[in-house]
């Protein structure tokens, strides 16, 4: 049997339930309806923990980490999330092998690739294709995935076609997929009004999303009052 990975004197587990002592499992709960085995503890605090195991033996801890709790679940992606790791493809096979356990949408958005934007433009293209390999899939958490790293990496004049397409392209009855889509598309419209437009008037997205795109938009402080009217006129009425 393997030997369970300890740090601070504690199993990750001891940690968690110290941890969650100090958190709010109530609120956290709320927040993640039909979740189960959550802690509440606080993000500052794992992200903590997580780059403590980074420094410390993180192959030990990764070849050992449990995905009872939700936030055994978070850990894992942030401590990847500190690693610097000089090979592209060793990292993200790395990160291949944590995307599966997402199953919560804080699992998903508390994720981002260590080095964040300077590793992406290192490795662009690549990244790209990675990320695309996720939006491909039919889960509904992986292609969150792809959308919400694509939304934090890739809006801008090199890639915001990509993106767009990408978004339109999509197909998935899962909420939390129409959720990143709609957020990824606000964002596409802040810094990309004129090419988020051409597609916001002639799109294949479901009411849904499309609606909730729009929403997001007029609630943005960066467009103006004038665009968000023109907005707001753009819903689509929806039967039910």
């Amino acid at each position: 049997m393997m030997n369970e990975y300890c740090i601070n004197g504690l199993t990750i587990k001891e940690n968690l339930l110290r941890l969650a002592g100090e958190g709010n499992k109530k609120f956290t709960e709320s927040l993640h309806p039909g979740i189960e085995n959550v802690l509440g503890v606080r993000v500052p605090a794992l992200r903590q923990l997580a780059a403590q195991i980074a420094k410390d033996d993180w192959q030990a801890y990764l070849q050992s980490a449990d995905t009872f709790y939700m936030e055994e679940r978070m850990l894992q992606g942030m401590v990847i999330g500190c690693l610097k790791i000089k090979d592209v493809e060793e990292y993200l096979s790395l990160v291949s092998g944590f995307v599966p356990l997402i199953n919560s949408w804080s699992v998903c958005d508390t994720f981002d690739f260590a080095g964040k934007q300077r590793f992406v433009d290192r490795n662009k293209e690549r990244v790209w294709q990675f990320l695309e390999g996720w939006m491909q899939s039919d889960k509904e958490y992986e292609i969150r995935f792809g959308v919400v790293m694509a939304m934090a990496h890739y809006i801008d004049a090199d890639y915001i076609q990509n993106v767009l397409q990408w978004m339109n392209r999509i197909d998935h009855e899962g909420y939390y997929v129409k959720m990143a889509v709609a957020w990824a598309l606000s964002v596409c419209y802040v810094k990309f009004p004129k090419e988020t437009m051409l597609l916001l008037k002639e799109n294949r997205l479901d009411d849904f999303t499309y609606n909730k795109a729009l929403q997001k938009i007029t609630e943005s402080f960066r467009v103006s009052p004038e665009d968000k009217d023109i907005i707001r006129d753009m819903k689509r009425k929806v039967v039910k």
